[in-house]
């Protein structure tokens, strides 16, 4: 997960329209194919650092010594802005990240050339997470990775409320309790982000969803959404929850790293934020308690899209290839924190980083986003009644959030 700090994409099919939002994926609309003699590709990252970034160009570097061609790593400034501009201006970089937010919008617009069927061990990538990126029935490019969700405590803080290992919350009354234990005058129990990506894993384990499994149906304003939302409402009225900008921090790791808050959920994108900004701020990362249905936490991942008009699709899938071998993962994994997405890659990991276990678990049953096209607009909208959620009404903001999803499903068939 490139985007460190989970902000939710807003990038609607209105933003490619340049690279054309039309419902013809899968012509054939690539440039005269460049086979013979070394080539020469560009890959664009969207990069969370330094440490990304150099990690990027030495596997290229070590894939281009290999086969004799070139590559060369762009990191954007605005991966989403930079992409839509080379797309429509006919010379997109020929392999590039896509985010699961907004993997369907680019499909839909015929801007990716879908390959991950060519791959002969595609079944090993996380099926959630190929579900994530597959459109039309097609598996349409490889996870570079993925980033689930779970509840990160101030190990201080928590020792100081008195608290063990066996007070973990497990459940989501456990959660209140010791929310309220560890809220006090300079610090709120439990930060969260005012957005789907950190409270959706609540609407999941009272048993609902945005979607149906296939995305065919809204079933935003479901009981079990509406119990979620009740639930997270309370812990708001009660002062042990707050959003980031009601401690005057930015996310849910900044008021974890300033201790302002004792708990946050988030990502694994959090260890490397917290070893860079934050390292003496001790804390341990558990999984999220259960709800009344049981588990559940999301997935976020970006894919290595390949460009539909790009003159170098053998060679720009063979550097896919190389970007997502087991062993290439594991340096990806070491270098930015993220999970492999992989399932052969999982228990190495998990050995190799004992302090990110809860995050690798979450694969097992994590949901990824909804993908349908255009719907980023409708989230962005979700995002923006959340924040209201102290003193709004649960069913008016799914209700709202049930319409315009129907609109947007609606206009997509």
């Amino acid at each position: 997960m490139t985007v460190r700090r989970a902000a939710t994409a807003t990038a609607v099919c209105g933003v490619f329209l340049v690279a054309g939002c039309s419902s013809n994926f899968g012509s054939d609309s690539s440039g005269k194919q460049d086979s013979g003699g070394k080539q020469s590709l560009t890959v664009m990252i969207g990069s969370s650092g330094d440490n990304e970034t150099n990690a990027v160009k030495q596997a290229a570097t070590a894939w281009a010594k290999k086969t004799g061609n070139t590559v060369s790593v762009i990191a954007a400034q605005n991966l989403d802005q930079q992409l839509g501009q080379a797309l429509a201006g006919g010379k997109p970089p020929d392999v590039f990240y896509v985010g699961s937010s907004v993997f369907a919008n680019y499909a839909k617009g015929n801007s990716l050339y879908a390959y991950g069927d060519q791959l002969s061990d595609k079944d090993d990538f996380n099926s959630a997470l190929r579900a994530s990126f597959t459109y039309d029935n097609k598996f349409v490019c490889a996870p570079k990775d993925s980033s689930t969700l779970a509840l990160a405590v101030n190990a201080a803080m928590w020792k100081d409320a008195g608290l063990t290992d066996a007070d973990y919350p497990k459940t989501w009354d456990d959660l209140e309790k010791v929310a309220k234990k560890l809220t006090t005058k300079k610090t709120t129990g439990l930060v969260v982000n005012a957005s789907y990506n950190q409270l959706g894993p609540f609407m999941k384990q009272a048993g609902g969803w945005v979607t149906n499994a296939d995305q065919s149906k809204v079933t935003a304003d479901s009981p079990a959404n509406v119990e979620a939302l009740t639930y997270v409402k309370k812990l708001l009225n009660e002062g042990v929850m707050k959003f980031p900008k009601q401690v005057d921090t930015g996310w849910g790791g900044e008021a974890l790293g300033t201790q302002k808050a004792a708990m946050t959920i988030e990502g694994n994108w959090l260890t490397g934020a917290m070893t860079a900004d934050y390292p003496k701020v001790g804390y341990k990362v558990v999984p999220l308690p259960e709800g009344p249905k049981g588990k559940g936490t999301l997935s976020f991942s970006n894919c290595w899209g390949v460009a539909n008009k790009s003159a170098h699709h053998d060679a720009a899938v063979d550097l896919v290839k190389a970007f997502t071998t087991v062993d290439q993962q594991l340096s990806f994994a070491d270098a930015i924190g993220v999970l492999p997405s992989r399932d052969s890659a999982l228990a190495t990991f998990k050995e190799k980083h004992p302090a990110s276990v809860a995050f690798a678990d979450g694969t097992a049953f994590a949901q990824g986003p909804v993908t349908v096209p255009g719907f980023t607009k409708v989230l962005a909208q979700f995002d923006t009644d959340l924040s209201g959620l102290a003193t709004g009404d649960p069913k008016k903001i799914l209700s709202s959030l049930q319409t315009n999803g129907d609109q947007v499903l609606k206009s997509d068939n």
